[in-house]
């Protein structure tokens, strides 16, 4: 399973454990979280705990290290998930989905930003600007999501208070095109109330501190949130929350985004009007009711960019068409608040689905046709509230815990039923694992007629004046004999109970008491008409956006709006559906404890929720069952190269046959088990052995059809003019080699992972070849390189260091023609003539030639390639062509100095003291390392010429600048982008990127 970890951190695979019992899982747990691995594997899914504090396990490093890699190639990690998921979808072309599930708390957001952040990197080689303005864009989204929807709770300085369901579109070359984002269910009474101990939405706080005096004097805003009831106790608890901070960087991701600058002021503006709403009173002068402070009428008039009268009335007043007559209705002191307090709900509401709908407009893919560009595929990643259980659980609690049964049930479904189900199908052995169904407690939510749902609407329905008490009563009735459900009047003597109040539900989480105080006006959801209209004839464009509705006239006559809990169940049930269609991975996130250290591990509040999460459940059934699983064909087609019975094409009498037949040659037989459709391995190690082989032999393959056009011809056709090339070679392997001229300069990613299917490649022939000359040219090149380290002995050049850091990348045995393919920019170099232009001279062949960005020379800003050929060591014109900069014989260059790090500094020292500095580090691709290579091609030319090349290795370099003895130093700097050059006192700095 997980490999290269020492067994001090427990097992990095519940599955790999003596025994499937919960006290040895549980201890498992517990030593990986005390020994810093918070990551633990059961099969292909992620257990993570959170560790509450910042672990430097996400950087670019570790990135690399997961890039690509197998799912247990490395240590448990959610980069190994998420990676895992990008190859399913680009290797075989289907749509994948990351599902993250857990209580509040747990870690659920800081995952998915994770997540987020892996998919960006791997993506994107040739570093194109409107990929990376589409990945940017998805990253900056989560920040301004979470300013307008997370808030701080009593677990979690950082809870999402809605569900995000982000697709992300990727194009048939795995590059991110676009986007599309799904919320569910904002927590909006947290607008106007919090418990004990809680803030509202992090905007109102970043708002009020964060925000310019100008900006505050404008919005008629103090700087102080104790004014503003709304969110007066949020404003006075202590936090490690900057808002200050927060503020400026939400704002600059919505610039980011594609927020105008107008749209930014109208946000502000409803944030403020809702601040506003909060101090708004009313009073009574007899049977009038009055407006307390009518000075902030004529505030909220501004803000609203509407008139003051409408406002007034609005606020007092409300309109009902009695048949064919409208009669305007003033409101209690009593409907007044429960009116405004609406409006603050419905604008804060209203305000966070037009941002989200803001952000998929910007990134949503735009002009593409599967005909021309290929198939769109997406990864989806869910981040949802989790289980919750408070004092006080009201209709908010209720419907996320209802949404966490339907992602219970998915998980049951597609991990534990379908493993089961699909053995039996495939006639497998298997023994059959109980574990909790809870479509019980699904159908006792969301049945037609006697789901709870269903006695909500009902009582909302109802003529006449429905209360929270006539909802509970039709749950009694309809409910009294479900095992799951109970009130105080089903169980008299249960004292936890109250009377006409509370009902209890067994969720597979653990028991609930809700409250039903509420139920019925949150669900109704009730905003009187007369809003709607004041706020869609707003003078400002956004705000009308905002109320469509408001068009309709009071007499209108119009459907039954849905309730909340109509509404929020199709969406549930369509999340599912759109997850079920995918192929899922799945994160458990799991909270160690309540206070938020990064120390304590509370078993008990552990065991719980590993226990409702099922993950005992999940290592039976993986500990019973089968590592991986394919159908033979698939099979066949990814490793039938492997024996000489099945390549290239089998002749026995089945897959299955040949299937067998393949793994009885390997050894494996003993570990696998043959079904109906599919063969199914025991453990990974078998599969990753089948990998290592398939790897060599694709080599080897790679090899035979590299004879078919000798290196030589290639080499030379690199060389020579285009047009000249073409009439010189004719025949098919005439047409190969000119498309080779033709594409051949272009950067050619020979990527092994794309040698499947049963033509060797499920791609052109000629698609086939054209990689393989270029990969055979340059394998000719660096063998040089090679053979002339190896001839001078790698050590003379390369240090301890030095290797450590993988400078002998470029010359390890057998990858020399699959790992490193070399971009050899000779573009632009002449082909005939000499570099002052002489005609009938030869260009000497090129030994190394490296572009270099702008910042790659000393006080000399300008973007350059360094090219080195039998004569002369050449600087060029990178914008130009061909134009020199500098030009240097080579039989002026004395010896070379590298530095000992990854910067990649190179110092030529010449005879006439005017040595040359280059960094050849940020080349494209930005990771790779060119100092061996072009010490070796130093090394091989100068031997050739039985000259001696005087090879140093130090930090910091010595050199002369136009005579001038002086000292090249590197220093690695955070805040640095890209190796730059600046002035010192004794020389020069080279300030490269730090860690």
């Amino acid at each position: 399973m997980a490999e290269h970890e020492s067994p001090e951190f427990g097992k990095a695979d519940f599955v790999l454990l003596d025994s499937v019992a919960m006290p040895e899982f549980m201890a498992n747990l517990k030593l990986r979280f005390e020994k810093g691995r918070i990551y633990t594997y059961i099969g292909e899914v992620v257990v993570s705990v959170n560790p509450y504090r910042a672990m430097n396990i996400y950087g670019r490093d570790t990135i690399e290290l997961y890039k690509g890699r197998e799912l247990y190639e490395r240590p448990p990690h959610l980069f190994a998930i998420a990676d895992a998921a990008y190859k399913a979808m680009k290797r075989r072309n289907k749509d994948t989905c990351i599902v993250i599930s857990g209580e509040s708390g747990a870690g659920k957001t800081e995952a998915s930003k994770y997540i987020m952040q892996y998919i960006a990197a791997i993506t994107n080689p040739n570093q194109r600007a409107e990929v990376e303005r589409v990945k940017n864009m998805l990253l900056k989204s989560n920040c301004v999501l979470e300013a307008f929807g997370n808030a701080k709770t009593n677990r979690n300085d950082n809870s999402s208070r809605f569900g995000k369901y982000m697709d992300i579109n990727f194009d048939f070359k795995g590059d991110p095109i676009g986007g599309h984002i799904n919320n569910y269910l904002l927590e909006k009474s947290r607008v106007i109330f919090q418990q004990n101990g809680e803030r509202s939405f992090h905007s109102f706080y970043q708002l009020i501190k964060g925000a310019p005096d100008s900006l505050l004097r404008s919005l008629h805003i103090q700087k102080d949130p104790t004014a503003y009831s709304y969110i007066r106790v949020g404003g006075q608890m202590k936090s490690s929350i900057n808002d200050g901070a927060d503020f400026k960087a939400v704002a600059d991701a919505m610039k980011v985004i594609g927020f105008t600058g107008d749209e930014i002021q109208t946000v502000y503006k409803i944030l403020a009007t809702i601040l506003h709403l909060v101090i708004l009173t009313f009073g009574v002068d007899g049977d009038v009711t009055l407006i307390e402070n009518k000075k902030l009428v004529s505030v909220m008039r501004e803000l609203l960019s509407t008139k003051e009268e409408n406002v007034e009335k609005a606020l007092l007043y409300r309109t009902v068409a009695t048949g064919r007559d409208v009669i305007e209705k003033q409101h209690t002191a009593q409907e007044a608040s429960y009116g405004r307090d609406a409006l603050a709900k419905a604008m804060y509401e209203r305000l966070f689905c037009w941002i989200v709908g803001r952000i998929n407009d910007i990134i949503e893919v735009k002009n593409y046709d599967a005909r021309v560009h290929g198939k769109n595929t997406v990864i989806g990643v869910l981040d949802i509230y989790g289980f919750e259980i408070f004092q006080n659980n009201s209709f908010e609690q209720f419907c996320i815990n209802y949404c966490n049964e339907k992602l219970q049930q998915l998980f049951i479904q597609l991990v534990l039923k379908q493993e089961q189900e699909e053995y039996q199908r495939e006639g497998i052995p298997w023994k059959h694992i109980d574990y909790f169904n809870n479509q019980i407690i699904v159908d006792l939510v969301e049945q037609q007629h006697k789901g709870i749902f269903s006695v909500l609407d009902e009582a909302c329905m109802n003529v006449g004046k429905v209360t929270d008490e006539v909802f509970l009563q039709g749950l009694n009735g309809k409910l009294s004999k479900h095992a799951h459900f109970t009130s105080r009047k089903l169980s008299p003597t249960d004292k936890s109970l109250e009377f006409d109040r509370d009902f209890r539900l067994r969720h597979y989480a653990g028991d609930v008491v809700y409250s039903v105080v509420g139920f019925i006006d949150k669900n109704k959801d009730t905003l009187f008409q007369d809003f709607k209209r004041l706020l869609y004839n707003s003078s400002n464009p956004v705000m009308k956006v905002m109320w469509p509705e408001g068009k309709l006239s009071i007499t209108e006559v119009t459907k039954r709006p849905l309730t909340a809990a109509t509404l929020f169940k199709n969406s549930m049930i369509s999340l599912v559906e759109n997850l079920a269609s995918k192929e899922p991975y799945y994160v458990r996130c799991i909270k160690p404890n309540d206070v938020k250290s990064p120390l304590l591990f509370e078993e008990e509040r552990c065991r719980h929720q590993v226990e409702y999460l099922g993950l005992l459940e999940n290592v039976r059934v993986r500990r019973a069952g089968f590592a991986y699983r394919q159908t033979y064909p698939r099979f066949l087609q990814r490793y039938k190269m492997i024996s000489e019975f099945t390549w290239p094409n089998h002749d026995l009498p089945s897959d299955k046959d040949a299937v067998s037949r393949l793994l009885q040659g390997c050894g494996f037989d003993h570990d696998v088990a043959y079904g109906k459709t599919k063969v199914f391995i025991r453990t990974p190690r078998t599969l990753f052995s089948l990998e290592e082989q398939r790897a060599e032999m694709v080599q080897r393959i790679v090899l035979f059809l590299q004879k078919e056009i000798p290196v030589s011809t290639a080499a030379r056709l690199q060389r020579q003019p285009a047009s000249e090339a073409r009439s010189r070679v004719s025949g098919p392997r005439g047409f190969i080699t000119n498309l080779m001229i033709q594409q051949g300069r272009k950067q050619i990613n020979f990527n092994m992972q794309h040698y499947s299917g049963r033509t060797f490649l499920p791609i052109t022939p000629i698609q086939i070849v054209v990689p393989l000359i270029l990969t055979s040219f340059l394998r000719s090149r660096l063998a040089t390189t090679i053979r002339a380290v190896k001839a001078v002995g790698s050590d003379k050049v390369m240090g301890r260091k030095c290797r450590a850091e993988g400078w002998r990348g470029c010359i390890r045995k057998g990858n020399e023609g699959k790992d490193r393919v070399r971009k050899w920019n000779t573009r632009g170099l002449p082909h005939r003539g000499n570099l002052r232009g002489q005609a009938g001279a030869f260009f000497p062949p090129v030994l190394f030639s490296c572009s270099l960005s702008r910042w790659s020379f000393i006080c000399r800003p300008h973007s350059c390639n360094v090219t080195l050929n039998k004569q002369f060591l050449l600087k060029l014109d990178g914008i130009k062509g061909c134009v020199e900069l500098k030009i240097s014989p080579l039989s002026q260059v004395t010896g070379v100095s590298v530095s000992p790090g990854k910067d990649q500094l190179v110092v030529f020292h010449t005879k006439d003291s005017r040595d040359l500095v280059v960094c050849l580090q940020g080349m494209v691709p930005a990771s790779e390392s060119r100092i061996g290579e072009l010490v070796g091609a130093l090394l091989s030319h100068f031997k050739s010429e039985k000259r001696r090349l005087q090879v140093n290795v130090a930090s910091p370099i010595q050199c002369s600048m136009n005579g001038r003895k002086c000292t090249v130093v590197v220093e690695p700097r955070i805040n640095q982008s890209r190796p730059d050059f600046t002035k010192s006192r004794s020389g020069y700095i080279l300030a490269v990127p730090g860690n």
